[in-house]
Parts: C-alpha cells; structure tokens; sequence
C-alpha cells in the first residue's frame, strides 16, 4: 500500500487526478491492517508532512495520519512514542537531522489522538520539559506562535512549579527580541497574529497561576531598563503589559518608584520604551500604566526622571496631538469636551513656558485654535502649581545626550542664560554670506581683537564637528557693559552695540596701521573714500539726508548721516480710517523721499504720533511724481508691472489678479487693507515731519522757533539693509513698559528708493517706472530677505528670541542681465525655493519662507523684530558690489588661517574623545547595577524562586540605551 501511495505521490498527473488516486487508497487503509503495514504507511505520511517540498503533499500526509490516528489507534500510540517525539525535538527528522518548520505542528496533530493512551503523561511531560528548553533557545515568532497554539490547546504540556515561572519570563525574552522582517501588509498582520498568540497563552498561565504575574513582570522591567544591549526591545512587549491585571497597578508602581536599587537611568529608559509602545496596535492599557508610573514618580519627587523625560519624548509626542484633538472632538461627549479643555490648558501652558518652537508648535496650535484660550494669570497658576524642580543631576553625568550634528548641515548656540538675544544675532550675521566670507577671509590683527573673536566663532560655526559650540568668549569680549548678568536683553540694542564697537576697533586700528606703516596710504584713502570704510560701512553702513525747510522764510537746512540700521516705528491706529474716509491725509503708496517744494499751506489737521508729528497731503500743482516703497514679488517680462506693488492709483493695496502660482503665494504675504506691511512702516518712516507747537524748529535765519518741514532721504543704501520694527513702547497710561503685537507681512523681496544722481539713475534704471523715478533723481534699489529675528513674549526684559535665516549669495547673474531682461520663471522658482532654517539656540530645523509669513497668525506673541535684507547688485554701486566679491567670490567658503585651522581640527578631534569617555563613563556605571530589582519580592509566594536569574545563561537580558535626541530648551 506504501509503494502505490508513494508511486502516486511521486508520479507527473495533475493533483486532482493524484488527489483522486489518494482517496482510493485512504478508503483502503480505513480497513483493518496487520501493524507492519501500518508502520509504513505511517513512516511515509510522516515523511510527506515533516518534509514534503509542496503544500499538496503535506495536505496528503497530514490527511493519512488523521485516518491512522481515527482508524488505527493502538498502532498510532505505539507509534506516535516518547522517543519518537524526543528525537524530532532534539535532533529533527530525517538521516541528515534535519529541523523540520512543521515538527510542533506535527506534535499537535498527534497529541489529539493519545490523550487517553498510557504514555500520554510521559509525553506531556517530555513537551513541559522541551518547551522550555526552545522559549530558552530565543525562539522568533513563528515558533513561539506554534508553541503558544500548542499550549493553549493542551494546557497539560504548560511546565509547572518553578518551571513555569521560568517559562513566562523566558517567553518574555522572547518577544523583547520579535522583529516584523517584512513592511509587506500581509507580513505585517501574520506578525501581529504571532504576537498575540504568545500574549493570550502568558494571560492564560497568569489567570491559572497568578504567581507567576509578579516575576514575569520583574522580567518585563529588566529587559525594559536594560541599557546594555545595542538594539532596543521589541515594541511587541506592549502586548504583554495588556494582560497584567490593573488591580495589580497600585502595589507594583508603589514599590517600583520606592526601589533605591532602581536607578534613574533604568527608570528613565523604562519609560521611554513603554511610551514608545503608545503606537502598538495590541498595547490595551499602555497608557494607564504610564500614567500611574509617572504619578508615583511625582509622588516620591523623582523630578528629574519627569524633567528628562518630558524634554525626551515631548518632540515625538506633539505630531500625534492634531489626530487626539480630532478624535476627541468626532466623540462629542461630556468627558471629551472636558479632555479637550484641559489639553488645550496644558498645550497653552507649554508655548508659554516653551516659546520659539513654531516648527513643532504649528499643527498643534492649528488644532486647538478652536478651543478655549486661558488667560495669562490662569496659565501661570497652573505651571507654579505643577512646577517639577530637580533635585539631582545625575543623568547628566551617566547618561549624557549623545547629541548629533543637524541634519540640515548647521551648527547651534549653546544659550549660556537668556543669551538667546545674543544667539539669534549672531546666526543672521553668520548667514549673511557676504559678511561672515569678509570676516573669515580677514589677516588677524591685534588691533581688532573683537574682530578677531567673531572670526573665529564664525570659523567654529562653519568647520566644526559639535552640534552645538558655546560662545562664552565672543559673548564676555562684545557683552555691553549696562547689560545686567543673566538677564534677557533687547538684540537689537546689542546689534547696534556689536557693530558699532567692530567699527570703531578698525577705524582706530587703520588710522593707527596707516600713521605709523604706510604714510602714503593716507592720500589713496582721500582719493578713494571706499578704500578708507570699515567692513562694516561697506557692509552695513548707509547714509541718510535730514532736510529742515523753515515755513517762514524757506530757508533750507540739511544734514548727512550714516546709519547701520533703520528703527521703523508704527503708525497710529486711526491712519488707516482717516485714509479710507478720503480726508487729505498723504496716500501710503505716494509716501516716499520728497522734494522739499515752495512752502503750500497745509489744508488740514496735523496727525499725533508717539515718534513725530506727521503733515497732510497737501493739494497744488507743486506735488511732484512720488517713488513708493515697493514689494516685488518675482519679476516680469519687459513692459509687465509687478503683479503685487504698492500702487499710487488706488487708497489701498492692490492685489491684481495673477496667474503664476508663486506671485499668487508671494502677492499673499503683502499687507491686505486692514494690515500693515514693511513697506507701509518705511513709508511711514520717510514721510514729512511737520515741526509745529511744543517741536518747533529754531531758524538761524529768523533767530527764533518756527513752523518748518522736515523730511528723510536715502542717499546711499546699505549692502546689508537692517531694518528694526520698533515694537517696545512705553505706556503713560499704565506707566509700563508695552509690545507691540501688530501682525506685520514682511515682503520677500523690497524696492527701496535711493536719492542718486540724475545722470546715473539713467543709466541705472531699465524700467518704465524706474526711469520715470530717475527723473527725480531717485533709484528703485532692489533687496532680497535674508534673516528675520523674532521675538516671542509681550516685554523686552522678558521672553525668547530665534532667527529664521537663508542663504542670500550674489544674484547679480540672475537678477540683473547684461540684457536688461528680467529673470526667467526658472529662475523665479529657483530663488522662491531657497532653502529657509530656524535657529534657535542649540536646536536648528529646516523651514520655509512660508513659516515666516505665519509665524504671528499662528503665535500671537511671536512677532517680527529685527529684518535683514541684501541688496542686489546695480550699476549705482558697483564699487560697492566689486570691492565686496573680491572678498568673497570664492570656490565655496573660505579657508581659515593656519591658527584656527588647526585650533578647530583640536577641538575636532577633542569633541570625539569626549564622546568616547561618556560612553565608556556610561557603559562602566551600568556595569555596576544590580542585574534584577528586589520590587517583586514583595509580591512573589514562591521563596523557592528567589535565588532564580530569570535567565538560561549569560545571554539573558536585553534592552539598549535607545537615542536621546530631545528638546533643549
């Protein structure tokens, strides 16, 4: 009967006609049979299942045996033996021993038809013995799902006493080491089928023998503070914590958090790893444990684990907040509503307290800006009431944040107490790659010491491995000296500081360098007024004509001075109300550098302002064509107008209706009629100054106080245009110190009129509207933006400053044809998508020009401060535009001096050999724990155990150290 069965199996028919041979013979082998023709036909159905090469043939074995085993029950038992079974398990199947995938299923197959015979008990306890012996050999999923099928189905095979507590935590090891090898969708449920196989059979064990809870769970924590092993366990372990009875909850975290064998190291990475669970489909109550854990932390004031923790995993948390928020809200109940109150609080209270995040902080604040906001006092009720202080540091000393460089290339500031405002100035400057390339390609030279310090602070910035350096030495040598200690201070005030004194160091050192080295250099400078600038005139430095035209006898006075910086103050409130009830009040679009004209009379009142009085627009043939301050977005063909410019037709802005996607985006970021924009304060800046009643303006011709006129021209515009929204003011009414809190669109490109000569404005100007201008002896100078300062908070003693910044390089190639053309809209595309980044102190992110546009809509408190613009190159300042590429039109960054070259290649090589000692400093101090807590003991019944490693060997254990990248506030 075997040979024909094996002839059949063997032969070329198709498995219908095969499978209809089968049954013939199956039918026959239901008929009584002498034993040896039983014992072949058994041996070679075994063979078919154990190591059958297709699915057909261990169908048809697996067939053969359940008719042997129904049919042929006495000679399957004596078949189906301890020694047969034991040599499957031990050594495989098969003169070659091979380990067969189906050997326990072929197990289980058997078992269903011996459970009454005499040997049962024998093999029962053969299976206790070698189900052990493979959860110890690290089984992976798939076996462990067939042992746990095994088990459930034939709890007789469960091992027991101390063996079973052994099982459960060895089982544990096990799924702390399941890995899903495959992303495929049907991989991925086959492995979650697994997993929950094996979690069900330790829920069973538990439900029969709740001793065994304890011990498994003192397993589950030592794999899960393991710091040793390189790879963190597996997120499947969140299935086992499902089945521990919450009434268990309050005696283990009592004695967990009361442990003083348990580190805070092991606490911490325990926590971690189970809020890592969160996202694990099979992970029922993961959220209750974690909550409770941290509550009995905070009752025992383990602060510091809390502190790390929330910095932690903060980050991670945050991009599931929005999907939280829209559950809470599609369940639309009485506990929903209140959840989502009280997680509006808690998100409220962390900008608050966390401001200068709107990377991460956007979607979040998008989600809640339905919800209710709570008032400031409620907010600092709840953080004084929850404040965490800790007591102890140390996790900074055996668990250090092995920090990596960003990702996107750029090096952070390490904040050395509220020096953010320090931070955010210096990354601008650093971004300003004109100026940081003068700077690194500068000769050092005694004479410039703070020169010096920012040169090698940008070198450090460029070159350096750290992700984060500490400006502890630039911030003592350019630290003003009014400026208290650890106080938070305006950055503005310390740009303006900071130049002036990089000024004043070269002018001193050149006037010194040419007395006493080259005499003759004195007459070049004269004859070359540029030669003779400081870097930063050439970089920063304008030039700005004060006219003074008294009303009385039109006398005219002027006055020119240089400037690094524009301080734009806001215009009043009601400007906008006036402008729209068509009073006489000077149109914004026709606000610009003015002509000082034979005196008109004023036909109206004079508008009050915080900084100067302001006249009215004045009616007459005398008013001359106006330049406005102008917003482009990105430039049309010849003969097109810009699609979004300030326009004098109209009382407001005009936004025409445009067909490129990126002048629609960019036209959006213009002030609408009810906002303001940077061009309206530039407007406001340059605009007439009527000097009337208490300000009257003392005439040298008349000898005496008079009504007069005064007004602002741009003569020479920066290389590096500093603008400084003037948002701190002082209230009389309250007698203290406000901010401003105005949304200001800040445009991304800005046309900025220059007062040249009429003879070069010629030359210069190619548009229609610019030669137009240049009639009146006016350029329209283009500026791209480079950086923006923000600062979050609502005082200038207080809050927090970040910068967003870009890489501005010389466009003259693109933005200025030798044709006279406009640029391309490749080239548009191109200068739109440059790339944008957020720095902010030690953390530094990819961002976008549309982050910039939005941070204030989205954070009312963080608000625009201080803008820096470059300005393309034109004929006009040529001079300026050569004289700054001979400095810095190189082959990428320039190379620093051999000194700080290799002062940065030390530190290099020192930044290496310190992350070499903290992870031997580490890998020491876990050394040195204690292998298994005590906590359980507590709780365990069974003494016998307690000399028990929990292990089968040294290779028991697991965890790892897992990567602690968190916020650094």
């Amino acid at each position: 009967m075997d040979k024909i069965l094996e002839a059949v199996m063997m032969s070329s028919y198709p498995n219908n006609v095969k499978h209809g041979l089968v049954r013939r013979v199956i039918e026959a082998i239901k008929q009584p049979m002498d034993s040896d023709q039983c014992w072949s036909m058994l041996e070679l159905s075994t063979k078919f299942y154990l190591m059958g090469d297709t699915k057909f043939k261990r169908e048809i074995g697996k067939e053969i045996l359940e008719v042997y085993g129904h049919y042929h029950p006495e000679v399957f038992e004596e078949f189906f033996n301890v020694r047969f079974l034991l040599s499957l398990l031990q050594e495989g199947y098969g003169p070659m021993g091979k380990r067969s995938l189906y050997i326990l299923d072929y197990i289980h197959l058997g078992l269903q038809f011996i459970l009454d015979s005499s040997s049962a008990n024998d093999i029962f306890s053969l299976l206790r013995i070698e189900v052990l012996r493979k959860v110890c050999e690290r089984a992976g999923p798939k076996q462990c799902a067939k042992i746990s099928k095994l088990l459930t189905q034939h709890p007789q095979c469960v091992p027991t006493g101390k063996h079973q507590v052994l099982f459960c935590q060895q089982l544990i090891r096990c799924i702390g080491q399941f890995r899903c090898i495959s992303e495929g969708e049907d991989d991925i449920m086959e492995f979650l089928d697994h997993v929950n196989k094996v979690s069900r059979l330790l829920q069973k064990i538990w439900r029969a023998q709740t001793s065994s809870i304890l011990p498994s769970l003192k397993e589950l924590f030592t794999i899960i503070s393991s710091t040793e092993d390189p790879e963190a366990p597996s997120n499947a372990l969140a299935s086992v914590v499902q089945h521990v009875p919450l009434e268990l909850m309050n005696g283990v975290i009592r004695n967990l958090t009361n442990d003083d064998s348990i580190t805070d190291v092991q606490m911490m990475t325990a926590i971690s790893r189970m809020i890592d669970w969160i996202s694990w489909p099979l992970g029922k109550n993961i959220d209750k444990w974690i909550i409770a854990l941290l509550k009995g932390l905070a009752a025992v004031k383990k602060f510091s684990i809390l502190i790390e923790i929330t910095l932690l995993k903060i980050e991670t948390l945050l991009p599931h907040i929005p999907r939280l928020v829209a559950s809470l809200k599609k369940e639309d109940s009485n506990s929903a509503t209140s959840c989502l109150e009280q997680l509006a609080e808690l998100i409220h209270c962390m900008f608050f307290r966390f401001s200068g995040f709107p990377d991460l902080y956007e979607p979040v604040m998008d989600a809640v800006k339905a919800l209710p906001v709570p008032n400031e006092d409620r907010i600092k009720h709840l953080l004084g009431q929850n404040a965490w202080t800790s007591q102890k540091n140390e996790l900074a000393c055996f668990y250090p944040r092995l920090a990596s460089k960003s990702d996107t290339g750029k090096i952070g500031l390490i904040n050395l107490g509220n020096t953010c405002y320090m931070n955010s100035i210096i990354q601008a400057l650093f971004m300003a790659s004109d100026f940081r390339h003068s700077v690194l390609n500068l000769t050092e030279s005694n004479c410039q010491p703070l020169m010096t310090k920012l040169q090698w602070l940008f070198a450090f910035l460029e070159h350096s491995q750290r992700p984060a350096i500490s400006p502890e030495s630039f911030l003592s040598a350019s630290w003003p000296p009014w400026f208290s200690p650890g106080a938070q201070q305006d950055c503005s005030e310390y740009l303006k500081y900071l130049l002036d004194r990089l000024h004043e160091e070269e002018k001193t050192g050149k006037r010194i360098y040419q007395k006493l080295k080259e005499p003759n250099l004195m007459s070049q400078a004269e004859e070359h007024p540029y030669l003779n600038k400081t870097l930063i005139e050439k970089m920063f430095g304008g030039k700005m004509m004060t006219k003074i035209r008294c009303l009385k006898c039109l006398n005219v006075s002027s006055r020119e001075e240089a400037f690094t910086d524009l301080s734009l103050a806001f215009p009043p409130s009601n400007r906008h109300v006036q402008r729209q009830s068509h009073t006489a009040v000077l149109p914004v679009e026709e606000i610009g550098p003015q002509i000082i004209e034979p005196p008109i009379k004023p036909q109206s009142q004079v508008l009050e302002s915080p900084r100067r009085q302001r006249k009215h627009a004045v009616s007459g043939e005398h008013l001359v064509q106006l330049l406005p301050i102008e917003t482009v977005g990105f430039q049309e063909s010849e003969g097109q107008e810009t699609p979004y410019t300030l326009r004098p037709s109209g009382d407001h802005v005009s936004l025409e209706a445009v067909k490129d996607p990126l002048l629609a985006f960019a036209g959006q970021t213009c002030g609408s009629e009810d906002s303001r924009s940077v061009p309206d304060l530039i407007n406001y800046f340059l605009s007439p100054e009527v000097l009337t009643s208490e300000n009257k303006y003392h005439c040298e011709k008349c000898a005496s106080l008079q009504d007069a006129e005064k007004v602002a021209e741009l003569t020479e515009g920066p290389h590096y245009l500093v603008l400084t929204l003037l948002r701190f003011s002082f209230d009389l009414r309250t007698m203290k110190r406000k901010k401003i809190l105005d949304n200001i669109s800040i445009p991304l490109v800005l046309k900025l009129p220059v007062l040249g000569a009429s003879e070069e404005s010629s030359e210069v100007c190619q548009t229609r509207n610019d030669r137009a201008a240049s009639c009146n002896g006016y350029v329209s100078v283009v500026y791209d933006l480079c950086s923006v300062v923000v600062h979050s908070g609502v005082s200038s003693e207080s809050g927090h400053y970040y910068c967003y910044a870009r890489e501005c390089a010389d466009t003259s190639t693109r933005s200025q044809p030798r044709d006279g053309a406009h640029k391309s809209t490749s080239d548009k595309q191109m200068d739109f998508e440059i790339q944008w980044y957020l720095f902010n102190d030690t953390r530094i992110s990819f961002s976008s020009f549309e982050s910039v546009s939005n941070v204030t809509s989205f954070f009312p408190k963080d608000t625009a401060y201080v803008l820096f613009y470059r300005q393309r190159p034109c004929k006009q300042n040529c001079a300026v535009h050569e004289a700054v590429s001979d400095a810095v039109r190189l082959h990428g960054e320039p190379s620093p001096n051999k000194d700080l070259m290799e002062a940065i290649s030390k530190d290099n090589i020192l930044y290496l050999q310190e992350q070499e000692k903290e992870a031997r400093n580490r890998a020491a101090y876990v050394s040195t724990l204690p292998k298994s807590p005590l906590w359980w003991r507590e709780f365990d019944g069974d003494k016998d155990d307690e000399g028990s490693s929990g292990g089968c060997g040294p290779a028991a254990g697991g965890g790892s150290s897992g990567a602690f990248h968190g916020l650094v506030f």
